[in-house]
């Protein structure tokens, strides 16, 4: 049977990171390495030393629901690292795993909401955070990835790679690729077999410090809502709400939206954009001032 590395990662990553304090263990005694003995974390857990070990060793064994929930409780898992948890415990042996051979579609419908959504900047992702499809407005505001060939049509690598990408998310670039590089290891264990999905976290981690340090730390992220600050090139400063939204039967695809506050300042500089981003499509020209993703 084949060791699961992704569960073995998983825990030492958690543990390592793990404050003592937070888990009620106030002892004096100086430790050699952050986070948490294995012996403590089994004992909070109520599994054995020996069971807990083999687990972070990545043996080939399949822990109960009730194993993975007091795991993840003593560890103090968010939702979506407690569901990263049971998912790459559950990883099914190689012989049964397949990886997709269809594209990912957009359904028509999805695409007229795109469009109806007006001056809301709006768009799809799907698996390893590829974009799908994007509205006019989304094209405007973040980047053309339309107009880049499909492979590249990525959230994760546009985020980490493109420098006008770091500029428009000046003040939370971080927290938004973090964002996006966790919803890609949670893709990445949903589909451990990709090879796109292999071939984008070595292309990111050979041209990044940032990604290789927050994909060794096995952060994972379920997106929502948030606010965020950006600095767009054409329209300044913008205070936008964000909101992911996943598709009923389709849980592979999730739509973001880019929100202002009516009549604020961020709504009235959106309408400016809206409005020249009406113009270069009016044209039938390339939208020059929106960079596309790099290769």
């Amino acid at each position: 049977m084949e060791r699961n590395e992704g569960l073995a990662d998983f825990l030492r990553a958690r543990r390592a990171a793990m404050n003592p304090e937070q888990a009620g263990l106030h002892d004096a005694a100086p430790r050699r390495v952050p986070g948490l003995r294995r012996e403590e974390l089994a004992a909070l857990a109520g599994v054995s030393v020996d069971y807990y070990t083999r687990l972070e060793q990545g043996r080939p064994i399949t822990p109960s629901e009730s194993v993975l929930d007091a795991l993840a409780t003593a560890l103090r898992l968010d939702p979506a690292e407690r569901s990263y948890l049971h998912t790459v415990a559950r990883r099914p042996p190689a012989s049964r795993r397949r990886t997709p051979r269809t594209a990912q579609k957009v359904r028509p419908g999805v695409h007229a909401l795109l469009a109806r959504l007006g001056d809301t900047p709006a768009f799809v992702m799907g698996r390893r955070t590829d974009v799908l499809a994007t509205n006019r407005m989304a094209r405007a505001l973040l980047a053309d990835f339309e107009a880049a060939p499909a492979r590249d049509r990525n959230a994760a690598r546009w985020i980490m790679l493109d420098e006008a990408a770091r500029s428009l998310f000046a003040d939370s670039w971080e927290q938004v690729a973090v964002v996006f590089v966790g919803m890609l290891r949670m893709d990445a264990a949903r589909h451990p077999d990709d090879t796109r999905t292999a071939e984008l976290v070595g292309e990111l981690s050979m041209k990044s410090e940032p990604f290789r340090r927050w994909w060794a730390g096995q952060k994972v992220v379920q997106p929502g809502h948030d606010v965020k600050h950006l600095h767009h090139p054409l329209a300044g400063p913008l205070t936008l709400r964000t909101e992911a939204l996943t598709f009923p039967g389709d849980p592979d695809q999730i739509l973001f939206t880019f929100l202002a506050d009516p009549g604020s300042p961020s709504d009235e500089a959106l309408q400016v954009l809206s409005a020249w981003a009406a113009d270069h499509a009016g044209s039938g020209g390339a939208q020059p001032a929106r960079p596309t993703p790099p290769r």
